[in-house]
């Protein structure tokens, strides 16, 4: 397994990591011990997860994911993992998330009251990344920064990041830190995947300028990229058959970003370079998202033990000139596929 080190940070991680958002709705337990074990012996140090954790955002299960891996953790010696949470972001823009009655924020009370609940949960005195899980447009960023920084002074926190953040925001959040004398966002965890290239256009640029890691979630495209949705019809047990049907119309608009006719054609041309090569598809997805050198490590997810495999081979995969000439043809042909 290769390692890599997030930003500026001491956090030297797996470039495979494990995502957990499907922990406690469409994985049980049981199952969700048996991906961590094998992510775990196969040489993954990294896991990732969040107080609003597992989807669909429901609040009559929202932090049992932290239970769940807070009960897997005792198993392990805490200094061999590193592990990563989230305080879920402001319910002023487009989403209320179902936690503290809907009225979270980027401010100094909700912060210290998501870390504290978070660390209750994992069953841990620190935590090795601490996310804003997205930007809040109303509470001023130095005050963000702030509870931030008070959080690693107090030893719960080692570094912190930010997630479905835009150059902007990373920027002015940084600079704040930096003439304020700050802890700053060490990482960003954005949505990058093949099928969602939009990385590229600002934040790419930014983060090799700043070290600054870029943390890949949804390498696969929630599965698109596996080829499971180009059988001519929407598998009726997947995510986004679920999604697509599902009474709140943000979790339905964003499945259609996902399932779509450009993500399906692109898919299509994606693999037939996968079958060229004579690669898994999704081993194919993930070994691209690692190929960047802006990236620490790829947050892969599963929610059944036997789907891990084809991503952890991914952590041996070299891409070829010629591999990325081809799929950087189909970009150029389909840009954007998720818009």
């Amino acid at each position: 397994m290769e390692f890599r080190y997030i930003g500026k940070s001491g956090l030297r991680v797996s470039v495979i990591s494990i995502g957990t958002m499907t922990f406690g709705s469409f994985t049980p337990k049981k199952e969700a011990f048996e991906i961590l074990d094998t992510a775990y012996e196969a040489g993954v140090n990294f896991i990732d997860t969040a107080e609003l954790y597992p989807v669909p955002p429901d609040s009559s299960y929202a932090g049992v994911t932290e239970e769940i891996v807070g009960e897997w953790l005792k198993s392990k010696p805490r200094d061999s993992i590193i592990l990563a949470t989230k305080v879920a972001g402001a319910a002023s823009g487009w989403f209320v998330p179902p936690i503290r009655h809907g009225l979270t924020a980027m401010d100094r009370f909700h912060i210290k009251r998501a870390v504290e609940g978070s660390l209750r949960r994992l069953k841990t005195d620190y935590v090795d990344l601490y996310q804003m899980h997205w930007p809040d447009e109303i509470v001023p960023l130095e005050e963000t920064m702030r509870a931030f920084d008070d959080l690693v002074k107090e030893g719960k926190v080692r570094y912190i990041g930010t997630s479905n953040d835009t150059a902007y925001g990373l920027t002015k959040a940084n600079m704040i830190a930096k003439y304020e004398g700050l802890s700053r966002f060490e990482s960003i965890q954005n949505n990058f995947s093949f099928l969602n290239p939009r990385f590229f256009d600002e934040l790419e640029k930014l983060c090799k300028k700043e070290q600054i890691s870029l943390l890949p979630y949804s390498p696969i495209a929630g599965g698109i990229l596996s080829g499971k949705y180009n059988k001519g019809f929407l598998p009726p047990d997947s995510r986004f058959a679920k999604y697509l049907s599902h009474a709140q119309s943000r979790v339905r608009t964003h499945a259609k970003r996902f399932y779509n006719e450009k993500t399906i054609e692109a898919t299509r041309l994606f693999l037939e370079v996968a079958e060229k090569y004579g690669m898994d598809p999704v081993t194919l997805a993930v070994a691209y998202s690692k190929h960047f050198d802006f990236v620490a490590s790829t947050i892969v997810g599963a929610t059944k033990p036997e789907q891990l495999k084809p991503s952890l081979a991914a952590a041996g995969v070299e891409l070829s000139r010629e591999i990325l000439k081809e799929l950087n043809r189909i970009l150029k042909e389909i840009p954007y596929p998720m818009g």
